[in-house]
């Protein structure tokens, strides 16, 4: 099931900001030539997270799960000053091809890209973070979310895909993973020191922000 049907999806593109030239080129070249290309963000939910990114003015975000780098291109267009966004997968295999994609962008000395496993990686980041951006392993969003929430700053953002689950968490679908994105849902509806909304943009994108 598609949230959005084709022809919003087409309307909503045409009403916000276009993709850079860069943009279309990793849209189309994942599309062409890496497996699961569904899993890039795409125009629309990369200008939501470009939009966002902008309002909080970052120094410093974290991005768990890179893929091809479409969102955490867009992700950086909001970072200010010596900002930096750090971005962990564990595909080593996309590895050459999205420094080639980074080398060509204006943000190249601004992203640490870091091949290895997010659980391994994430203790060992000394930063304070304006934004965490959870792109991943689904089964693995309650940890994440554990490990980075007390690398947020007060007031921060954190992000996390694919929580609509191509609408199966409302039709009652039970499977392993619908099961797990309903659960960790529901843990971060009640978690109190946050303030959260999910918004229907593609998969469901979960806004929590620290209080």
């Amino acid at each position: 099931m598609e949230l959005l049907t084709e022809g919003l999806q087409t309307y909503l593109e045409q009403h916000c900001e276009q993709e850079s030239e860069l943009l279309r080129y990793i849209n189309r070249e994942t599309h062409l030539k890496v497996p699961m290309p569904r899993m890039l963000s795409g125009h629309y939910q990369g200008r939501v997270l470009s939009f966002l990114s902008k309002l909080a003015s970052p120094q410093r975000i974290l991005e768990i799960g890179t893929f091809t780098g479409y969102a955490t291109l867009c992700l950086a267009e909001g970072l200010i000053g010596n900002g930096k966004i750090f971005t962990i997968d564990v595909n080593a295999e996309l590895e050459e091809r999205v420094r080639g994609f980074f080398q060509k962008s204006p943000f190249s000395d601004k992203i640490e890209y870091i091949i290895g496993n997010a659980v391994e990686v994430i203790p060992d980041l000394n930063e304070l973070f304006d934004i965490v951006f959870i792109d991943a392993d689904k089964k693995n969003n309650q940890t994440y979310y554990d490990l980075v929430f007390e690398k947020v700053r007060s007031g921060g953002l954190i992000i996390v895909d694919n929580v609509l689950w191509s609408g199966k968490i409302t039709q009652g679908a039970n499977d392993k993973d619908t099961e797990n994105i309903r659960r960790f849902n529901e843990t971060v509806t009640k978690d109190s020191r946050t303030e959260k909304l999910i918004l229907p943009v593609r998969d469901g994108v979960f806004i929590i922000r620290k209080l």
